[in-house]
């Protein structure tokens, strides 16, 4: 009979492969390799994810590599921008392209009736090859030639059937500026990969995120029938079940902590994949959290006290003072509240070095999302 792993195994678990247990010794791309990708739509959201992550960390680590071209912001999985090396983009496109088609048959589906969906894509390309666009530039020019149809919907089309890549400044620290698409072949010199390695990209998603069962799998990817991939993998993968029964694959080797592992105060940015990437995620948030952290805009910034989340923060930067708004859904013992301040200094440390901090208590307007942390909208197309 298969060995029955607890919440808080499993928690322990999802946290050292996300590098949340102990920091990493590795680059910036490194980290995003590992991590199969980051979720980027808040365009500032990986750089506190990495700095959470590894323990040498610095903004330009990032920045560089946007403005180098080693890191892009694309669509990936669940149809959601992503930041991802540019090897990866071009392995998990096609294994996204499905997630990608689906948006466009059910959210615009009635906008898209009776419009050759191949013919927009080819255009919007040509458009982007030729410059740069940003989002309203896009909808206005395929607009004009298909005037009958919704200029969202258009724009889509091309978001959906051709990589596009946000191009810097945008996400870049302390710069910052409007999303402007470019295509991903353009920018990086090299068309996503034919087909995609379905073993190959499942094996990783265990390496980051397991033990997971076959809907976790297809949680993450935002796609379906995945299964018989997992049936492939069974003679090579450990098998485990959860505290319902439910079946859970791993890699043999892969780190499983005990229960009682010591897991240290973590700030999470908004959207961060830990919390976006299993179908029950009780091992790392409780559904009363979940219930506070997830909004109709999105998923709140959040901190972890013993491996759960147990608040949300927000942090607001000025030109010479950064003020970081802690918000907890319980009470603190004196112990936690100590290590969540030193954590949070640290966090103020690294977003505003030489500025004046100040640490408190958030309130109840933190429920109210707003993009504080990054002073910019969230990026969903």
């Amino acid at each position: 009979m298969a060995q029955v792993l607890g919440r808080r195994e499993l928690g322990r678990a999802l946290l050292a492969r996300q590098r949340l247990l102990e920091r990493a010794d590795a680059t910036a791309e490194e980290a995003v390799t590992r991590l199969v990708g980051m979720q980027a739509q808040a365009p500032y959201a990986p750089y506190f994810g990495l700095w959470s992550r590894l323990r040498k960390f610095g903004t330009a680590d990032l920045a560089d590599a946007l403005t180098e071209r080693r890191l892009v912001r694309v669509a990936l999985m669940r149809s959601t921008v992503h930041l991802v090396t540019t090897a990866d983009y071009r392995s998990l496109r096609p294994w996204a392209q499905p997630a990608l088609d689906r948006e466009l048959d059910t959210a615009f589906k009635t906008p898209l009736t009776g419009l050759d969906r191949v013919a927009v894509a080819e255009s919007g390309r040509a458009l982007l090859d030729a410059r740069h666009l940003t989002p309203k530039e896009l909808r206005a020019a395929l607009h004009e030639r298909w005037p009958d149809h919704e200029p969202r919907a258009l724009a889509t089309v091309v978001r959906n059937l051709v990589p596009l890549v946000q191009v810097p400044p945008r996400a870049v620290w302390g710069v910052g500026g409007t999303t402007r698409y470019a295509t991903a072949a353009g920018w990086t010199g090299a068309e996503p990969a034919p087909a995609a390695d379905f073993e190959h990209i499942v094996l990783r998603y265990l390496a980051a995120f397991g033990p997971a069962s076959v809907t976790d799998v297809q949680t993450w990817a935002g796609r379906t029938r995945l299964r018989p991939v997992l049936e492939r993998l069974r003679p090579q993968l450990a098998v485990f079940r959860d505290e319902h029964g439910v079946e859970l694959f791993d890699l043999p080797n892969a780190p499983r902590p005990g229960a009682d592992a010591r897991a240290p105060v973590r700030f999470l940015p908004e959207y961060d994949n830990l919390l976006a990437s299993h179908t029950d995620r009780t091992r790392v948030i409780s559904e009363e959290a979940r219930k506070r952290v997830m909004t109709g805009n999105g998923m709140r910034a959040t901190f972890l006290v013993d491996g759960q989340v147990t608040g949300v923060w927000k942090l607001h930067l000025g030109k010479a003072s950064a003020t970081l708004e802690i918000d907890p859904f319980r009470p603190l013992t004196a112990t936690e509240r100590a290590e969540v301040e030193t954590e949070g200094t640290r966090l103020l440390e690294f977003a505003a070095p030489g500025a004046s901090h100040d640490l408190r208590r958030g309130t109840a307007t933190l429920v109210d999302r707003d993009d504080a942390v990054t002073g910019e909208e969230s990026d969903r197309q």
